[in-house]
Protein backbone atom coordinates (compact mmCIF):
# COMPACT_ATOMS: atom_id res chain seq x y z
CA UNK A 1 0.00 0.00 0.00
CA UNK A 2 1.43 3.76 -1.26
CA UNK A 3 1.64 5.74 1.61
CA UNK A 4 -0.84 8.81 1.66
CA UNK A 5 0.77 11.77 -0.13
CA UNK A 6 3.61 9.83 -1.32
CA UNK A 7 4.90 11.95 -4.58
CA UNK A 8 5.15 8.96 -7.76
CA UNK A 9 8.49 8.48 -9.50
CA UNK A 10 6.37 9.53 -12.92
CA UNK A 11 5.14 12.76 -11.08
CA UNK A 12 8.83 13.68 -10.12
CA UNK A 13 10.08 13.05 -13.22
CA UNK A 14 7.49 15.16 -15.22
CA UNK A 15 8.59 17.88 -12.35
CA UNK A 16 11.92 17.41 -13.15
CA UNK A 17 11.72 17.24 -16.90
CA UNK A 18 9.73 20.43 -17.26
CA UNK A 19 5.96 18.81 -18.07
CA UNK A 20 4.28 21.59 -17.46
CA UNK A 21 0.75 20.04 -18.99
CA UNK A 22 1.35 16.12 -17.46
CA UNK A 23 1.87 17.76 -14.45
CA UNK A 24 -1.03 19.49 -14.86
CA UNK A 25 -3.03 16.44 -15.77
CA UNK A 26 -2.09 14.79 -12.48
CA UNK A 27 -2.82 17.90 -10.00
CA UNK A 28 -6.10 17.98 -11.88
CA UNK A 29 -6.70 13.95 -11.04
CA UNK A 30 -5.81 14.56 -7.64
CA UNK A 31 -2.40 14.20 -7.06
CA UNK A 32 -1.64 16.07 -4.12
CA UNK A 33 0.63 19.84 -4.98
CA UNK A 34 2.84 18.94 -1.20
CA UNK A 35 3.09 15.62 -2.03
CA UNK A 36 6.66 14.37 -0.80
CA UNK A 37 9.15 11.58 -2.63
CA UNK A 38 11.00 9.47 0.01
CA UNK A 39 13.59 12.02 0.41
CA UNK A 40 10.87 15.14 1.80
CA UNK A 41 11.55 16.83 -1.47
CA UNK A 42 8.12 18.33 -3.38
CA UNK A 43 7.37 19.01 -6.83
CA UNK A 44 7.91 22.73 -6.25
CA UNK A 45 11.37 21.40 -4.88
CA UNK A 46 12.34 19.58 -8.09
CA UNK A 47 10.66 21.71 -10.37
CA UNK A 48 13.13 24.59 -9.05
CA UNK A 49 16.40 22.56 -8.26
CA UNK A 50 16.23 21.42 -11.93
CA UNK A 51 15.14 25.21 -13.28
CA UNK A 52 11.54 24.77 -14.44
CA UNK A 53 10.24 27.83 -14.33
CA UNK A 54 6.82 26.97 -16.10
CA UNK A 55 6.85 23.91 -13.76
CA UNK A 56 7.16 26.40 -11.05
CA UNK A 57 4.26 28.63 -11.64
CA UNK A 58 1.65 26.14 -12.31
CA UNK A 59 2.23 24.38 -8.96
CA UNK A 60 2.88 28.05 -7.13
CA UNK A 61 -0.53 28.98 -8.76
CA UNK A 62 -1.54 25.57 -7.50
CA UNK A 63 -1.41 25.97 -3.86
CA UNK A 64 2.05 24.65 -3.50
CA UNK A 65 3.45 25.58 -0.17
CA UNK A 66 6.67 28.00 -1.58
CA UNK A 67 8.70 27.08 1.78
CA UNK A 68 8.21 22.91 2.61
CA UNK A 69 11.34 21.79 3.58
CA UNK A 70 12.94 18.81 2.42
CA UNK A 71 14.61 16.03 5.25
CA UNK A 72 18.21 17.81 4.45
CA UNK A 73 16.15 21.08 5.70
CA UNK A 74 16.56 23.22 2.88
CA UNK A 75 13.73 25.15 0.75
CA UNK A 76 12.89 25.20 -2.37
CA UNK A 77 14.34 28.99 -2.29
CA UNK A 78 17.72 26.88 -1.22
CA UNK A 79 18.58 24.62 -3.98
CA UNK A 80 17.41 27.52 -6.05
CA UNK A 81 20.19 30.20 -4.86
CA UNK A 82 22.62 27.31 -4.66
CA UNK A 83 22.02 26.73 -8.48
CA UNK A 84 21.29 30.29 -9.89
CA UNK A 85 18.04 30.13 -11.50
CA UNK A 86 17.17 34.05 -10.75
CA UNK A 87 14.35 33.84 -12.20
CA UNK A 88 13.10 30.71 -10.23
CA UNK A 89 14.35 32.67 -7.19
CA UNK A 90 12.04 35.67 -8.27
CA UNK A 91 9.15 33.70 -8.78
CA UNK A 92 9.77 32.27 -5.23
CA UNK A 93 10.25 34.99 -3.41
CA UNK A 94 7.15 36.86 -4.90
CA UNK A 95 5.19 33.65 -3.84
CA UNK A 96 6.26 34.72 -0.02
CA UNK A 97 9.35 32.47 -0.02
CA UNK A 98 11.34 33.35 3.19
CA UNK A 99 14.93 34.82 1.84
CA UNK A 100 16.49 34.01 5.82
CA UNK A 101 14.96 30.65 5.80
CA UNK A 102 17.03 28.97 7.76
CA UNK A 103 18.45 25.71 5.84
CA UNK A 104 20.18 23.24 8.67
CA UNK A 105 22.11 26.01 9.81
CA UNK A 106 22.44 27.90 6.31
CA UNK A 107 20.61 30.14 4.50
CA UNK A 108 19.55 30.48 0.80
CA UNK A 109 22.27 33.50 0.63
CA UNK A 110 24.97 31.02 2.22
CA UNK A 111 24.17 28.77 -0.74
CA UNK A 112 24.43 31.67 -3.19
CA UNK A 113 27.71 32.67 -1.88
CA UNK A 114 29.21 29.15 -1.80
CA UNK A 115 27.87 29.01 -5.33
CA UNK A 116 28.99 31.74 -6.58
CA UNK A 117 26.00 33.25 -7.75
CA UNK A 118 26.06 37.09 -7.37
CA UNK A 119 23.48 37.62 -8.61
CA UNK A 120 20.96 35.55 -6.40
CA UNK A 121 22.96 36.55 -3.62
CA UNK A 122 21.94 40.33 -4.73
CA UNK A 123 18.30 39.42 -5.40
CA UNK A 124 18.44 37.87 -1.36
CA UNK A 125 19.88 40.98 -0.02
CA UNK A 126 17.39 43.50 -2.04
CA UNK A 127 14.45 41.09 -0.43
CA UNK A 128 15.93 40.56 2.80
CA UNK A 129 14.68 43.63 4.16
CA UNK A 130 11.32 42.70 3.82
CA UNK A 131 11.78 39.43 5.59
CA UNK A 132 12.00 38.79 9.93
CA UNK A 133 15.84 38.19 10.16
CA UNK A 134 16.74 36.04 12.92
CA UNK A 135 19.83 36.25 14.85
CA UNK A 136 22.72 34.20 13.61
CA UNK A 137 23.02 32.00 17.05
CA UNK A 138 19.08 31.64 16.38
CA UNK A 139 19.45 30.45 12.59
CA UNK A 140 22.61 27.97 14.01
CA UNK A 141 20.41 26.70 16.88
CA UNK A 142 17.69 25.26 14.50
CA UNK A 143 19.92 23.90 12.08
CA UNK A 144 21.52 21.77 15.44
CA UNK A 145 18.21 20.58 16.43
CA UNK A 146 17.18 19.38 13.12
CA UNK A 147 20.28 16.86 13.02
Amino acid sequence: MTPPNLLPDAAADLARSGDAEGLSALLKGGLAVDARDAKGNTLLMLASYHGRAEVVKLLLKSGATVDLRNDKGQTPLGGVAFKGYVEIATLLLDAGADPLADQGGSTPADFATLAGKSEILALLQARRDNAAKPTRWYSKLIGWVRK
